[in-house]
């Protein structure tokens, strides 16, 4: 098959013909119809995770269509349109048998723990447990852009979060994970806040139903800005780009007893940044981690997506093939583009 492929962190990636997976016995092989080009897949490809195995090909957000199936799989069949948590479960640590699949103490992430889907195939394990049947009338672009940007914004803003009806959501960072949560914010009916320092971003977060766009390199102080539109805080607050800069904002940015949901990496000499915990304190500010969403979460966000109240296709940026992958892979912490990028040929 043909794969993006680096042999070394920070690398240049090139294309390769590569051996084909072949599936575990409790997982399959799908063959990739659409994957997205997310910042986490940067994160891998510079270093910031070493335990990635090298050579390697990156990828995590993906849908396709199963090609190989291992014996001892039970619910999928070759020729079925699934797509995939971008963390899978084991299936039998204390984690995975509370439900919560996302923080598996086994847990493997195509792209990361093994090759990915930047690439015509890619092997998915344990996938009676980790995989997500489609919907008829959604396409595989669309489903890849489920898998880690949208799906962690759902369960940070819905799950983490408990964003309710009138409630005031701030989101720093209008990437793809930053865009999915002021549309999913929006559809709970909570008024919007959409903070970044490009203003064609936020016009862009406009359109998806941010109420209000602040751009940080002209306001003095953004949590000062938060205060002034929602008179008392914001009840949740999400960090969705992950710097110390942004989370010490969206902290800042809270009402008392407000949560701030932290998604965005920290990673490398940004992983332990300064935070104000005297408001965390005397406000009784709530810190909470959010790491994707398990597969047996998905049924409610797609009865929403059926019905209209998501439209996660109007976060699709643009869509490219194989070749254009790797400068977009490479350019990913420049923030260039709107919308989520994805790739769709592989030819």
């Amino acid at each position: 098959m043909k794969a993006v492929l680096f042999e070394q962190y920070g690398d240049m990636p090139t294309i390769k013909k590569v051996a084909d997976p072949t599936p575990e016995n409790h997982g399959v092989v799908l063959k990739v119809m659409a994957t997205g080009v997310c910042r986490s897949d940067w994160h891998g490809w510079i270093g910031h995770d070493p335990d990635i195995p090298l050579p390697h090909v990156p990828g995590h957000e993906l849908a396709g269509i199963v090609e190989a199936v291992g014996k001892d799989v039970k619910n999928w069949h070759i020729g079925d349109r699934l797509t995939v948590p971008f963390v899978g479960g084991c299936g039998h640590c204390p984690e995975c048998d509370s439900g919560n699949q996302q923080v598996c103490d086994n847990q493997f992430q195509p792209g990361f723990t093994h090759w990915g889907s930047f690439a015509e195939y890619v092997g998915i394990h344990q996938a009676d447990l980790n995989l997500v049947q489609l919907p008829n009338e959604m396409n595989f672009v669309t489903a890849a852009s489920l898998g880690c940007r949208f799906i962690t914004s759902y369960r940070g803003i819905v799950d983490q979060g408990k964003v309710s009806d009138g409630d005031w959501v701030a989101v720093h960072g209008c990437g793809g994970v930053g865009l999915s949560a002021i549309m999913i914010s929006k559809a709970y009916g909570a008024n919007v806040i959409a903070i970044d320092i490009d203003d064609q971003k936020l016009e862009f977060a406009k359109s998806i139903g941010a109420d209000f766009g602040i751009n940080a390199k002209i306001a003095t102080n953004v949590p000062e800005a938060i205060f002034e539109i929602t008179k008392r805080g914001a009840h949740i607050s999400m960090d969705a780009l992950g710097n110390p800069e942004t989370c010490r904002n969206s902290i800042r940015s809270l009402a008392k007893r407000g949560k701030h949901i932290q998604v965005g990496l920290l990673v490398a000499d940004q992983s332990t940044p300064n935070l104000p915990m005297d408001i965390v304190v005397a406000n009784e500010l709530e810190i909470i981690g959010s790491h994707g969403m398990a597969a047996h979460r998905y049924p409610e966000m797609l009865n929403m997506i059926a019905s209209g109240k998501l439209e996660p296709e109007k976060l699709i940026g643009k869509e490219i093939n194989l070749a254009q992958s790797i400068d977009a892979l490479i350019n990913m912490n420049k923030f260039q583009s709107n919308g989520v990028t994805v790739i769709s040929d592989f030819q």
